[in-house]
């Protein structure tokens, strides 16, 4: 019975049209370091996303998605959380995604004034005021639109 349901299952994917891949050789797995940790620790990447501490799990969700429309370096940017007003690292990076003026002011506040100068902050609502309105969306839209010129326009 146990050769009927590999079988079965290879019937069903080629009916719905889905080629299933098979892994050639094993290899060891490879430990990652987290994207916020391995990101702030080399320094110099393109783009950080501020976020206030405690956003719910559909929130999260939310930006994560907005955040793949933007592409590789913007769907891997590391996300940082602000507590109490302060930022738990300095991140240098040539874009800032800050959602939320709090954000914005302990940003600020954490980086030197030469790396502000130089990098390009785009500010966006509160990830629950995106999350309720369809304003707060339209706005988060635009500063993803404005990112995503930023990044271009900073790698030429």
């Amino acid at each position: 019975m146990a050769s009927a349901a590999p079988a079965h299952r290879a019937r069903v994917l080629r009916a719905l049209g889905i080629m299933p891949w098979v892994r050639r050789a094993a290899s060891a797995p490879v430990a990652e370091p987290a994207p916020e940790t391995a990101a702030v620790a080399t320094g110099g990447g393109e783009c950080v996303v501020v976020l206030p501490a405690g956003c719910s799990t559909r929130e999260l969700d939310l930006i994560g998605r907005a955040l793949l429309t933007g592409g590789p370096a913007m769907a891997r940017a590391p996300r940082i959380e602000v507590r109490d007003g302060r930022l738990p690292a300095a991140p240098e990076a040539r874009a800032y995604l800050v959602f939320g003026e709090a954000q914005a002011h302990a940003l600020g506040r954490e980086l030197p004034a030469a790396r502000l100068g130089q990098a390009h902050i785009v500010l966006a609502d509160e990830p629950a005021d995106v999350l309720a309105t369809g304003a707060g969306k339209r706005r988060l839209w635009s500063a993803l639109r404005n990112l995503r010129r930023a990044l271009g326009s900073l790698r030429e």
